[in-house]
C-alpha cells in the first residue's frame, strides 16, 4: 500500500511541477530566464526534486512541451481525418503542417526555447525526428515524391520556431496569413492533385 501512495504522490508532484513551470514559462519573455529556484518555489518542492526528475531546465522545458503536444500527437497517430493516418496523403500533409504551425504559434516561447536548447541542432531532437518521420512516411505514399526524406525536411523548415518567431514576433505577420502562406507553399511543393 505504501508503494502505491508513493507513486501517486510522485505523479501528483510531477503534475504540480509541470503546471507551475508551464505558468512561469508562459508569463516570462523566455523559458530560459526562469530559474529552477522559481519553479521549485511555485511548485512547493525542493530544487533537488526538479533536478532528479527532469535533469535541468531544458529537461523541464521538454517535459512541458511534450505534455502540451501530446493531444496533437495522439490525433496524428490515432485520430480521424485530416490528421489521422487513414487520411489520403495529399490532404494529410498540409493538415499536419498546419497543425504544427498552429501549435508553434500558440506555444512560441516553449517551441523556441526547446529548439535553441540542448544539442545545438533542432534536427537531433526527438520531437523533430517524430514529425519528420511522420511527414516523410506520408509523402512516400504520394506518386512523384521519391525524395520524401528531403521534402519532409524542407517542409518542416517552414515551421521552425525561429522562423515562426521572426514572422509573428518581429514582422508582425498575422497567424491567419502565415497559415495561408504555408498552405500555398505546401500546395506548390506537392504539385497538382
Amino acid at each position: 500500500m505504501a508503494e502505491r501512495k508513493a507513486r501517486a504522490d510522485a505523479l501528483r508532484n510531477r503534475e504540480t511541477v509541470l503546471a507551475a513551470a508551464d505558468e512561469l514559462f508562459a508569463r516570462s519573455a523566455s523559458p530560459r530566464t526562469v530559474s529552477m529556484d522559481e519553479i521549485a518555489a511555485a511548485a512547493g518542492v525542493g530544487k533537488g526534486t526538479l533536478f532528479r526528475r527532469f535533469g535541468d531546465r531544458t529537461g523541464l522545458i521538454r517535459a512541458v512541451f511534450e505534455a502540451r503536444i501530446e493531444p496533437l500527437r495522439t490525433a496524428v497517430t490515432d485520430g480521424p481525418a485530416p490528421l489521422g493516418p487513414a487520411t489520403p496523403p495529399r490532404e494529410r500533409v498540409p493538415a499536419l503542417l498546419d497543425a504544427l504551425l498552429r501549435f508553434k504559434l500558440e506555444n512560441r516561447h516553449l517551441s523556441l526555447a526547446l529548439e535553441e536548447a540542448g544539442s545545438g541542432s533542432p534536427y537531433q531532437a526527438a520531437h523533430y525526428a517524430w514529425w519528420h518521420g511522420t511527414l516523410r512516411d506520408t509523402l512516400r505514399r504520394l506518386p512523384g515524391h521519391e525524395d520524401a526524406d528531403f521534402t519532409a525536411h524542407a517542409l518542416l523548415a517552414a515551421t521552425r520556431a525561429d522562423l515562426v518567431e521572426h514572422l509573428a514576433g518581429e514582422e508582425g505577420t498575422a497567424p491567419a496569413r502565415m497559415r495561408a502562406q504555408l498552405a500555398a507553399f505546401v500546395g506548390r511543393v506537392l504539385g497538382q492533385g
